[in-house]
């Protein structure tokens, strides 16, 4: 094999050199390119390639089947060997894996599992890149700096097993966070989007939004801690429920140890969560927010296997009309819990059935907070998924449907779940990206939710 073997072709070696009873090899061809900028200048841009190879060998016994997991980027040909072997030793020197089960048999083949990794390229910012630079030229005559970065990512993902399954993706993932500053750096504002290809960002509009922004914050009010009315922009209610996704593990559920615990054993699915029938749901194949169709599990936890390599994923609502549906269930933890099996899926959609704009919503207040997302958020009690983190780039008061002013900053504790059964009003959904959570998940579609009481535990002086 030569040292510029194609990905298909290392993952087919390393299953040959496999001695283990089991074995699942995981290629991920990355590429990147990014661009950055700060006080309406460009600063830098690049473009990145790599490599990781994962291998797990599964060793059955007589107590039970062990597995290891050894990951290294940049593997060479010479080096596939010694990460084959050293798989192997390391499921030889563990013990039996609670999680054993079956390797996945029967997966249809991919179509383009032998064809070259999908690349990206800087030719995505092809019309992206002078959009950006009107747009500072508009900051600059308008008084405003424009900071921020602009990221691009490949990943094609080869799997292969020893039972037959060869399967392929090819993920794109693209961010846009742009924020906005008055030149003695008093006012800021930040706007965030998630996108495939950077053909949908405008950074006109984007710059436009932030300029409104800042003008609402040429007036400064301070308020007191307390509970307000609070209209959370979809980026913040993301960043709220793909942390409450991430705490939803079946096991843990079952085990008394989460929010989605029953009194007395079991878990709350069948549940009402929110008296709003809000779909809380995620979909393989989702338009505009296409993720894996089958399982990629580089580890084995509470909510992932590594047995689950190549299941099948289908659409999943974890919420149906406000009733809990699903918990993140693998094969194993759905054997301990007898839940059906529903594997994480890597988007997340909120519907609300609202068709109203935040725009609207706001056109609406009496009096209220608008927000513009959240930040260092942090688990307090996970026993009721109480979370506790701070406001950033802007909060405003409301009135009589029109914004004022800009207040100060928060520190807040609340629970997702309990925000859920609070709403009153969810408003239209769309694409959004999580700021807290940007670097791990982007692909979320949410709505602006309406809290009547919206815990702001402490004033922050944060910005």
């Amino acid at each position: 094999m030569s040292r510029t073997a194609k990905p298909y072709e290392i993952v087919e070696r390393a299953l040959e050199l496999s001695t283990a009873d089991g074995c699942v090899v995981i290629a991920d061809e990355h590429s990147s390119a990014n661009l950055r900028w700060a006080g309406n200048t460009l600063t830098t841009n690049g473009v990145t390639r790599g490599r990781t190879l994962t291998v797990i060998a599964t060793v059955d016994g007589a107590r039970g089947t062990a597995s290891g997991v050894v990951s290294r980027s940049a593997v060479t040909a010479d080096e596939l060997e010694p990460l084959v072997r050293a798989a192997e030793a390391a499921a030889r020197g563990a013990g039996p894996a609670e999680d054993a089960q079956p390797l996945v048999s029967g997966v249809p083949d991919s179509p383009g599992f032998k064809d070259a990794p999908a690349e990206t390229s800087s030719g995505v910012f092809t019309d992206f890149a002078p959009a950006l630079g009107e747009s500072f030229a508009r900051a600059r005559a308008g008084g405003r700096e424009l900071y921020g970065f602009a990221n691009h990512e490949m990943t094609s993902t080869y799997l292969g097993t020893s039972t037959g399954l060869r399967l392929r993706h090819d993920q794109p993932n693209g961010t846009l966070e742009i924020n906005a500053k008055s030149p003695d750096r008093s006012r800021s504002a930040w706007a965030g989007y998630s996108t495939r290809d950077f053909r949908d960002m405008d950074p006109a509009a984007v710059d436009a939004e932030l300029a409104t922004r800042l003008g609402w914050a040429e007036r400064r009010i301070d308020l007191p801690a307390g509970r307000y009315e609070t209209l959370l922009p979809p980026t913040a209610v993301a960043d709220l429920l793909v942390y409450q996704l991430w705490s939803s593990a079946a096991r843990d559920a079952a085990e008394g140890r989460t929010v989605f615990s029953r009194p007395g054993g079991g878990t709350r699915v069948g549940e009402t969560l929110s008296p709003l029938p809000l779909t809380l749901r995620s979909d393989p194949y989702e338009p505009g927010l296409e993720s894996a169709p089958f399982v990629v599990a580089h580890s084995s936890g509470d909510d992932s296997s590594v047995f689950d390599n190549g299941l099948p994923l289908a659409p999943t609502d974890w919420v149906r009309d406000g009733r809990l549906e699903h918990l993140v269930t693998t094969r194993h933890s759905a054997g301990l819990t007898g839940l059906p099996v529903a594997p994480a899926i890597g988007n997340l959609v909120l519907d609300g059935g609202g068709e109203r704009s935040l725009e609207e919503m706001v056109a609406s207040t009496e009096r209220g907070l608008l927000l513009t997302c959240l930040w260092y958020i942090r688990e307090v009690d996970p026993a009721t998924l109480l979370l506790t983190g701070l406001t950033r780039d802007g909060v405003y008061l409301v009135e009589n449907g029109e914004v004022v002013g800009e207040v100060n900053n928060f520190r807040f504790n609340e629970s997702p779940v309990d925000l859920l059964s609070r709403a009153s009003e969810a408003g239209r959904t769309e694409r959004t990206l999580p700021r807290e959570w940007g670097d791990w998940f982007t692909r979320a579609a949410m709505p602006a939710l309406r809290v009547p009481d919206f815990n702001m535990s402490s004033v922050s002086q944060g910005v």
